[in-house]
C-alpha cells in the first residue's frame, strides 16, 4: 500500500473523509512557503498537495495565479519544488505535487519522477495530461512507486471515467465544476453525482476539489466523497494577511475549521 492508500484507510476507519490542502511551492518565498504548509498540517490537514508554479496555467483561478506570480517573481526554481516536498514529507504526511504537464516534460519525465521519489513525494496530480497520452509518465511513476492522480469532470462520459479509473492510483481528483479553481459560495451541484458515477466503476478513493473554502462546505463534500481538497481558500488567507505571522495563524485556523468539517460529514461507504 502507498502512503495515500494508508491515509485513506485510516480516515475511513475513523469514519471521515481525508483532508488535502494545497499551496504553491515558493509562495511567497521558499522558506515562507514551507512554514505556511507546516501551519496547514499543524491545523489538521492529512495530506499536502504542493503546486508547481507555472507561467501559463489552464486551471488556476485568479487567487492561485496571484500566488504563483509572486513565487515566480521571487525566483522560484524546480529545485525549490523538490526542497519543499522534502521538507513537507518530513512532517510525516503524504505529499503530492500538482503540476501541468509542460514543466514535467521539460524537466525530463524520468528525472522528475526519480527526483520526486527521492525527495519523499508519493504522487503527482497532472490536470492537463489525459490517460491516452500518459504512457511514458505511467512507466516513470511505476518505476519510482509514485501514485498518478488523474482528473474526472462532470462532463466526462462513463467510458472516460472508466479510463481515468483504470490508470489512477492513490485517489481520483473529481472536479466539482467545469472551470478554474477558486473560492465559491457553494460547491458544484454535480459533484455528488460525479462521485457516484465514479464509485460505480472503481474502488479507488475519490477526492473532490474546486470551490471548497469553509468547514460547512467540507462537511457537505465529506458526506459523499472520500477526500476533500482545499486550495484557493488557504492561498487567500496568506494573500490577505498583513504579516507572515498573521498569515500562518489564519492558515492554521482554516485548517482546523476544515478538519472539524470533514469529521462531521460521513463519507459514503463508511458504516
Amino acid at each position: 500500500m502507498s502512503q495515500l492508500d494508508d491515509a485513506f484507510a485510516r480516515s475511513k476507519a475513523e469514519g471521515r473523509a481525508l483532508l488535502i490542502g494545497y499551496l504553491p511551492a515558493g509562495f511567497p518565498t521558499y522558506e515562507e512557503g514551507v512554514r505556511a504548509i507546516t501551519a496547514m498540517v499543524e491545523g489538521g490537514v492529512d495530506a499536502v498537495e504542493v503546486g508547481l508554479p507555472y507561467s501559463d496555467p489552464m486551471m488556476d483561478g485568479p487567487v492561485v495565479q496571484e500566488a504563483v506570480d509572486q513565487a515566480l517573481k521571487a525566483g522560484f526554481r524546480l529545485t525549490d519544488l523538490m526542497r519543499t516536498v522534502e521538507a513537507v514529507a518530513a512532517l510525516g504526511v503524504p505529499t503530492l505535487v500538482m503540476s501541468y504537464w509542460n514543466p514535467i516534460e521539460k524537466y525530463g519525465v524520468d528525472r522528475f519522477a526519480t527526483d520526486l521519489a527521492s525527495a519523499g513525494g508519493c504522487g503527482v496530480i497532472t490536470p492537463d495530461l489525459i490517460p491516452d497520452e500518459a504512457g511514458a509518465w505511467l512507466a516513470a511513476v511505476d518505476k519510482n512507486v509514485l501514485d498518478p492522480v488523474f482528473l474526472a469532470a462532470p462532463s466526462s462520459t462513463d467510458d472516460r471515467l472508466r479510463v481515468v479509473a483504470s490508470v489512477s492510483r492513490g485517489f481520483i481528483y473529481a472536479a466539482s465544476t467545469m472551470g478554474i479553481t477558486g473560492i465559491r459560495a457553494q460547491v458544484g451541484a454535480r459533484a455528488g453525482e460525479l462521485v457516484g458515477r465514479l464509485k460505480a466503476v472503481t474502488d479507488t478513493p475519490i477526492a473532490v476539489g474546486l470551490g471548497v473554502s469553509n468547514g460547512k462546505q467540507a462537511a457537505e463534500v465529506a458526506g459523499y466523497a472520500d477526500g476533500v481538497i482545499v486550495g484557493s481558500a488557504f492561498v487567500r488567507r496568506l494573500l490577505d494577511a498583513s504579516t507572515e505571522r498573521a498569515g500562518l495563524l489564519e492558515v492554521r485556523a482554516l485548517a482546523a475549521e476544515l478538519a472539524d468539517g470533514v469529521r462531521s460529514g460521513v463519507p459514503s461507504g463508511v458504516n
